[in-house]
């Protein structure tokens, strides 16, 4: 008899494993670039009170997509200030839809809205949580530059530029 644990056996610690690596990987997706956008329109308070959502938006691109139908879109925003606040809804110049997306076991789903927590980062990357633009009114090309309109539950609207890059790019880390 062998000390060592039959196949079937390590198969739940090592799709735990997986698991723990892919989260870990996905929550390095973010880029340090600034792209521009800051938020903090219609929360409550004043300029300097800390209290509400202050968000900054960096890393945003689209990959090029092989398609001329849909393509996905990432960035990433940092809340500095000391209240939640929430990404719910997106629109694009090249799209006529823009859906939220997030992954749950490997499956994209739908959503009405994510959370960007109080002093914490709502990533959206490959493999993660993105935007899916759909209906597209052309085709994103590497080197044109994509416009998002991110509206936000406390902030407001907040307007990003994401230019489009090889469909394999990946940002650095």
């Amino acid at each position: 008899m062998s000390a060592r644990p039959s196949r079937a056996a390590r198969r739940p610690l090592a799709a735990v494993a997986c698991g723990a690596a892919l989260t870990l990987a996905l929550g390095a997706c973010s880029s340090s670039g600034d792209d521009g956008g800051a938020g903090g329109g219609k929360g409550k308070g004043t300029a300097s009170d800390s209290s509400r959502p202050q968000l900054k938006i960096s890393g945003a691109y689209v990959p090029q997509p092989p398609t001329d139908k849909m393509a996905g879109g990432f960035l990433t925003v940092r809340n500095s200030g000391g209240t939640a606040d929430e990404l719910t809804s997106v629109s694009s110049d090249v799209a006529g839809e823009v859906e939220i997306h997030r992954t749950v076991k490997q499956r994209m789903e739908k959503v009405d809205s994510l959370r960007v927590p109080a002093h914490g980062t709502l990533t959206l990357g490959r493999g993660g949580n993105h935007l899916m633009l759909m209906d597209l009114e052309r085709k994103p090309v590497k080197g044109q530059t994509v416009t998002f309109v991110l509206h936000f539950a406390e902030s407001g609207s907040v307007t990003v530029k994401a230019p489009v890059e090889a469909t394999n790019y990946t940002p650095e880390k």
